[in-house]
């Protein structure tokens, strides 16, 4: 673990030194949101009800942006190939790079969702389920991002195969994390949902960081 922290630390600088990513990311879940309503019309109550899926579904698209520097650069420049050595198994190395990903995208991304669900008219009661959701559900979307992008590394076409392999791996965080917030609106129970969100974060935290690590060992051969 004394490599694995420091790990963190270097992607976490290494964003913040290209902060137009996150910026991109973060002004991509604002145009998708503002573009819903002029599409759907702004009458409130059509927009609380469409609001969980919009806040999703942005949150999904935007989360997918900054992936493809993810590995690619260190994989330009050869450091993947010094990570790699330096000891630490690829699986967390993985994971360090998806905790990177989370605390600089995933986080932000749970901060905006807050003001961008007002806008949307979003009723008071779903405005808790819908960000307690976005919490295991952005944590969940980096480890799909993270296994995508390693498994895709130097392939060609890489860019284009990225979005095609997460987004339908993705399905599920978007109608578990919907379901919560449109439980709450009908007052019908938003628990199960919630649960179903964390087993599925649950089950993809062991499970993507391996299948990451197997891509990145595939690559640096």
């Amino acid at each position: 673990m004394n490599a694995f922290f420091p790990l963190i630390g270097r992607e976490i600088r290494l964003a913040l030194r290209h902060g137009a990513d996150t910026m991109a990311a973060l002004l991509f879940f604002l145009v998708v949101a503002v573009l819903f309503p002029l599409a759907a019309g702004p009458e409130p109550a059509a927009l609380g009800r469409m609001a969980p899926g919009i806040v999703w579904a942005g949150a999904l698209l935007a989360a997918i942006l900054p992936l493809e520097r993810l590995f690619g650069a260190d994989y330009e420049d050869g450091s993947l190939d010094l990570l790699l050595l330096s000891g630490l198994p690829p699986a967390l190395i993985a994971l360090a790079k998806s905790a990177a990903h989370w605390l600089t995208t995933g986080l932000p991304l749970v901060v905006i969702a807050f003001p961008v669900a007002v806008m949307l008219r979003l009723p008071a009661a779903s405005l808790a389920p819908l960000l307690i959701g976005l919490v295991p559900g952005t944590l969940t979307l980096s480890l799909l991002g993270t296994a995508g992008s390693a498994i895709v590394l130097g392939a060609r076409r890489g860019a284009v195969l990225l979005p095609i392999l997460v987004l339908p791996l993705a399905v599920p965080v978007i109608i578990f994390g919907a379901a919560g917030a449109d439980a709450a609106q009908s007052g019908a129970g938003k628990t199960q949902s919630l649960l179903l969100e964390a087993a599925f974060f649950a089950f993809c935290l062991p499970i993507c960081p391996i299948a990451a690590g197997a891509g990145l060992r595939a690559a640096g051969e």
